[in-house]
């Protein structure tokens, strides 16, 4: 299953190919430039499996949509 920033990703390889050639300066710049974005997605699936555990084992009364609206919309 891609997640929506890999579909995305996707998309812009195949309408802008250039930007992924890491062969061309404006393609290493681009995918240097967007790099942490990868890394910012793969923190907040790690921190919204590790809270899905801590819910469970907790019996946190938050379901998805809440923990969603808590932390990413930041709703008390």
């Amino acid at each position: 299953m891609k997640t929506a920033m890999q579909e995305l990703f996707s998309k812009l390889e195949t309408e802008h190919p250039n930007l992924f050639n890491t062969n061309t300066q404006e393609g290493r710049k681009f995918i240097n430039d967007y790099y942490q974005f990868f890394e910012l997605e793969k923190e907040q699936i790690i921190d919204a499996y590790q809270q899905g555990f801590n819910n469970a084992y907790f019996s946190n009364p938050l379901n998805k949509e809440q923990y969603y609206n808590k932390i990413f919309k930041n709703e008390q």
